[in-house]
């Protein structure tokens, strides 16, 4: 590890102006960057410590019925909260499903919309890496890439976004409010990131010194509380990155779906709206048909980068049932394993692919 410049500002404008020159950066709970700098992966001059600036640990529900979390709230302190996880489920049981819970209690918001990829090659410093190393190459391409992007990928980098939280964000329309030298900004959580291109060391539309001060859930986002989920494929169950994941959210209304969200996760360098396949299931009746259709138009782009075509199919299905499962109701309880295909399913719910909708039982929702 490099020696490197502490700074603890007292405040918002304070900790941009310091950050502003090169080589910076923010230290919040630092659950990923203290990792990256130990392992020689980043290298910064300068910590800009801001975990005690005012203003930023709050949990609110604006006057025009949207709720904007500070970019210090802890993970956990947000999974928990009963106003909140009682509005956007999706986004509690996604928290949730990442990390351990000791993690959990010290990783902030705002950090997790920043962490960094877990490409082994990224961590791998005798490896080239654009992202890391801009210009040297990327040994993921035609190395154990499994795990590794089906979307959005580009020659220059097919590593995949870690996030759970951001997955559900996605799908709900989030905004992030951003201050910076200019003042104060909002982004959608939808152009926030940036996909490799030619730039994969450019992971997101921050400018230098700009800091992430809130998230935002509009209150429209809050109509889909009675049914929403998030499903999440991972090598085990417990402290494990998705293989593939899903942000699912629908109106119904006597059996037909009014709205639709869709949002993956582990199939590209940022979470993935697919709106197509949203605008595919409106007016549709809430069937495994239409929930079919809308997992093959989510894929409809997909192509394997490497040794990972298994996860377009993987990710089809996971679709499929996640809509289903946020068809069949949100639980009163959150489940055991949060986000867990092995979590204990919704009365009458039919797996996947075993019962054909024409064949369902007398009575069962038509999942």
């Amino acid at each position: 590890m490099n020696r490197f410049d502490y700074l603890r500002p007292a405040s918002i404008a304070e900790a941009v102006a310091a950050a502003s020159k090169p080589g910076s950066v923010y230290l919040a709970a630092g659950t990923n960057l203290l990792d990256l700098m130990k392992g020689g992966v980043a290298r910064p001059d300068r910590l800009v410590d801001v975990t005690h600036l005012p203003g930023l640990g709050a949990i609110e529900t604006l006057a025009d019925g949207a709720m904007r979390i500070g970019a210090l709230v802890k993970n956990s302190t947000l999974a928990y909260d009963a106003a909140f996880s009682a509005r956007f489920p999706a986004v509690a049981e996604a928290l949730l499903s990442g990390a351990s819970a000791q993690l959990r209690n010290a990783a902030t918001v705002g950090g997790n919309l920043l962490q960094r990829t877990r490409c082994p090659y990224f961590y791998d410093t005798a490896s080239a890496c654009n992202k890391r190393a801009p210009g040297s190459g990327c040994d993921a391409i035609g190395g154990a890439n499994e795990g590794h992007a089906i979307l959005g990928f580009s020659e220059h980098c097919i590593a995949t976004h870690p996030s759970d939280f951001c997955v559900a964000l996605t799908a709900l329309g989030a905004i992030v409010e951003i201050e910076g030298q200019d003042g104060r900004r909002e982004v959608p959580i939808t152009e926030f990131y940036r996909l490799p291109g030619d730039t994969p060391e450019r992971e997101n539309v921050l400018a230098p010194g700009e800091m992430i001060v809130a998230l935002r859930l509009p209150a429209e986002a809050a109509a889909f509380a009675a049914n929403q989920r998030y499903l999440k494929v991972r090598e085990r169950t417990s402290y494990a990155f998705a293989v593939v994941s899903a942000a699912a959210a629908l109106q119904v209304e006597d059996g037909t779906i009014t709205e639709a969200r869709l949002a993956l996760g582990g199939v590209a360098a940022k979470p993935w709206r697919a709106e197509e396949a949203e605008a595919r299931l409106a007016g549709r009746p809430a069937n495994r048909a239409a929930f079919e259709e809308a997992a093959e138009i989510a894929f409809a782009d997909a192509k394997p980068s490497g040794d990972n075509s298994y996860k377009i199919a993987l990710g089809r299905r996971l679709v499929v049932r996640a809509l289903a499962m946020a068809a069949a109701g949100t639980p009163e309880v959150m489940p055991a394993l949060p986000a867990s295909p092995f979590a204990a399913l919704p009365d009458g719910f039919i797996p996947d692919s075993v019962i054909p909708q024409d064949v369902q039982p007398e009575g069962a929702p038509h999942v």
